[in-house]
């Protein structure tokens, strides 16, 4: 409040010729014998005065009571001496207030000083009579010289503050000391500024009917706009448009819109350089034509300049607290571990530097195992708003926007994010990073990419369309994958990966019980009490119908489910639905996962292969088949060409090792051999699978079956030694899900099962091999005994014949 701020009592000063009003600045000469000693009472600089105007002329007698009323609390400084004994000083507005209790001793005047409050005007009321002011002055500035033509563009400089507008008026348009004080007396700023307007009509009024009345004035109907030149001419009828609208008391539609920009131009807080071009821009808006087509894309532009979030902050998300964000991520979020971590040492680096500088997060991982709850919850942790980006099929131009001088010119969904999020500072989750680029887009979005993420360009980015530098320092960049190595290489140089191989039966689980099934059963209309899912209900679904790597084919049988159960309840069925496997399987037909033939029984030629595909880690069965023929190699299934050379080699190696395993020689030049990989197998083109597939031609070859309880990756050379692969743990929680509990691995992968949950390894059994032979031992059973016999018979021939 005012009171606190400004001394009880005040001396006041009475002014006849002038007023300043609050935040004005005048020079005034003081003359008044009063006011000259209570100037010399209070020497010290910067003394606090209330200015008011005083009745009657100039050597008039001051009535002390005739000073009660609103007043102006003002800072006097600058004081200089004059000839003649007066006083040339500064004064500056500061409020107004109310002078009550006017008192006269020591020769001058001093009051109590009472704090008021301005009434606000209605918007609506406030913006019409600002606009007819404007167009009365522009009017009045073309007829007097008194009022200067910059007039109405400083009073445009200043529409936020409608009371602010009303003294400014008074001021520029060197209303009457009288007209000026009615100003200051009314706290109504609806009331002010409908006085302001009155008063300038009034003058227009007069000068017009003094022109009339006068001999060299010309009636406006004489008036001949044809005959000037084409300018001239055109600048008269405007002033005459402008004449009748003032005289009608309308307002131009075009100005009301130019006086709203206006207003939220000055509410707005944008940097100088953005107020600036907008600025300019709406005054472009005043003399283009309405219904113009550059008015519409003007009308766009600066709408985009108002409305992106120059300054906007997030409230409360200055400070980076890393144990909020922690817990936000672990009640969020079941499992997970090392991607918390990894997102935690980012933040924390981010804490200690003071910025965002180095590669963003990358959370790589198959659909729905939660890349983009992960980052929500980050946001939620840090109090920032989160907004996303589709990288999908957008070019360059869907990015970063487009020139205004093209057709159709719009910004980039990148800032179309920004201020529909409406902060500078939010977690912005780039989604399919590694499909940027794919299919027919128009210019290069990596390099637009590239831009964005380059941290010393983020400063001042630049959108095509707004053409103006936008800081993104301060935004959080998030990217999410399936493959990081399909991302191009010159944008993963600005990313760290951060990976999620998928979930195991048990943490599916765990994550129905704890997060996913009351909200499921709130958003289908149920109650807690109208179902209950049993432990092995809940196995028998993950494990039946959702053993993908993510949640959504789990979250998807929930709901059909719960519609089956809403649909009874519905119906006026009451009980409580229990859901065991029987239930389940009633309801969502028969599991679309079951047993094969290699996960029960152990067969020749087939085997269970583990593969890594962007949707997580998956099983590979390999079929081989041995026929009559001529010695040929058939392969089939959706295979690229290093699949199909690891075959080939494979098939060398089982030929080079024919004798060890008790291959005939005749076996490979009268029969022919066939591996497939079923329909229904994983598209592949790496080297991963070729242990397997050197086991299902071993396998085939020698008549000895496989293990149906073993799964296996490795990468095998053409002599037989067995060489690392990627993607273990994706792969052995591939396994985990189907069941299978033991699994041969390169030995060099060893170091890889620290990835592997703990509860995963403490159940699984790892066989880590060097050599292709080590694998045969492992995983091919003993053959019968008449392949045995056949075994015998082939190494005792060469003994008898070396004796013969």
């Amino acid at each position: 409040m005012i009171s606190r701020t400004l001394p009880e009592r005040l001396p006041v000063m009475p002014l006849r010729s002038t007023i300043v009003y609050p935040l004005g600045v005048i020079g005034v000469q003081i003359g008044m014998p009063g006011t000259l000693e209570m100037l010399s009472a209070h020497p010290e600089a910067g003394l606090l005065v209330a200015l008011v105007v005083a009745p009657g002329g100039p050597d008039d007698p001051i009535d002390p009571k005739a000073l009660e009323k609103i007043a102006v609390a003002s800072r006097v400084s600058d004081r200089l001496n004059m000839p003649g004994g007066t006083i040339q000083a500064t004064v500056q507005g500061i409020a107004r207030v109310r002078l009550a209790d006017v008192t006269e001793a020591d020769g001058y005047y001093t009051a109590r000083v009472v704090s008021v409050e301005e009434k606000d005007a209605p918007e609506e009321d406030t913006r019409e009579v600002i606009a007819r002011t404007l167009t009365v002055l522009e009017v009045l500035a073309e007829e007097v010289d008194r009022v200067s033509l910059e007039v109405p563009r400083i009073l445009r400089m200043n529409l936020a503050d409608p009371g602010r507008f009303a003294d400014l008026v008074a001021t520029l348009a060197n209303f009457s000391v009288s007209s000026k004080d009615e100003i200051l007396q009314r706290l109504d700023v609806s009331e002010r500024l409908h006085f302001a307007l009155e008063e300038l009509e009034q003058q227009l009024q007069r000068i017009r009917d003094i022109k009339r009345s006068s001999p060299e004035g010309e009636d406006e109907g004489d008036l001949e706009p044809e005959a000037a030149p084409p300018g001239e001419r055109a600048a008269q009828l405007r002033n005459r448009i402008r004449l009748l609208q003032a005289q009608l008391g309308e307002v131009d539609p075009a100005e009301r819109e130019v006086i709203d920009y206006l207003r939220q131009l000055e509410t707005a807080d944008l940097p100088t350089r953005v107020a600036s071009v907008a600025r300019a821009e709406i005054e472009r808006l005043r003399s283009t034509g309405a219904g113009s087509p550059d008015a519409s894309e003007i009308r766009s532009y600066v709408d985009w300049l108002l409305n992106m979030p120059w300054r906007a902050r997030a409230p409360e998300s200055e400070d980076i607290d890393l144990a909020a964000v922690e817990k936000e991520l672990n009640d969020s979020l079941v499992g997970l571990t090392e991607p918390k971590q990894r997102l935690l040492d980012y933040l924390a680096v981010a804490r200690m530097r003071g910025d965002l500088r180095g590669p963003i997060p990358c959370i790589v991982g198959p659909p729905d195992v939660g890349k983009n709850s992960l980052a929500c919850a980050l946001a939620r942790g840090l109090k920032r708003p989160v907004t996303k980006l589709e990288l999908g099929g957008r070019g360059e131009t869907q990015i970063i926007g487009t020139r205004r001088a093209r057709s159709g010119a719009q910004p980039g969904k990148l800032a179309a994010a920004l201020r529909a999020v409406a902060v500078k500072n939010p977690v912005f989750v780039l989604h399919e990073m590694d499909e940027i680029g794919l299919g027919k887009v128009e210019g290069d979005p990596i390099e637009a990419m590239e831009e964005i993420l380059e941290w010393d360009g983020r400063k001042e980015f630049v959108d095509r369309y707004l053409d103006i530098p936008f800081d993104i320092g301060e935004v959080m960049f998030i990217a999410t994958a399936q493959d990081f190595y399909r991302i191009p290489r010159d944008l993963r140089e600005f990313m760290v990966e951060i990976r999620i191989a998928g979930y195991t039966p048990e943490e599916k689980v765990a994550i129905v019980r704890q997060s996913m099934l009351a909200r499921m059963v709130a958003e289908h209309g149920l109650r807690t009490e109208d179902v209950e899912f049993t432990e092995e209900g809940l196995f028998f679904l993950a494990h039946g119908y959702a053993r993908d790597a993510g949640l959504g084919t789990l979250q998807r049988s929930l709901a059909s489910l719960m519609r089956a159960r809403a649909r009874a309840r519905a119906q006026g069925d009451d009980s409580k639905w229990v859901f065991a496997p029987a239930r389940i399987e009633e309801v969502l037909g028969l599991p679309r996962y079951i047993a094969t033939a290699a996960e029960s029984s152990s067969e020749i030629g087939v085997v269970t292969g583990l593969a890594w595909t962007a949707s997580g880690g998956e099983l590979m069965f390999i079929e081989a088949l041995r026929m009559p023929g001529s010695g040929r190699l058939i392969i089939t299934g959706l295979l690229g060409d290093v699949m199909r050379e690891s075959v080939n080699a494979a098939y060398s190696y089982v030929r080079s090792r024919s004798e060890p395993l008790g291959i005939p020689d005749d076996a490979f030049k009268d029969s022919d051999i066939h591996v497939h990989f079923p329909v229904g197998a994983i598209p592949k083109d790496g080297p991963s699978a070729g242990i397997a597939v050197t086991l299902a031609i071993a396998s085939t070859l020698s008549n000895r079956p496989v293990r149906h309880d073993v799964a296996m990756t490795g990468e095998v050379t053409l002599r037989g030694k067995v060489l690392e692969i990627g993607g273990v743990k994706e792969k052995v929680l591939a396994a985990y899900r189907a069941g299978l509990r033991d699994v041969i691995l390169p030995q060099g992968n060893e170091r890889d099962l620290r990835e592997v949950p703990d509860d995963v390894r403490a159940n699984m059994t790892f066989h880590f091999v060097q050599r292709m032979d080590d694998v045969m031992k492992l995983a091919l059973s003993e053959p019968p005994e008449p392949v045995l016999a056949i075994a015998e018979e082939k190494s005792q021939e060469p003994r008898a014949a070396k004796e013969a």
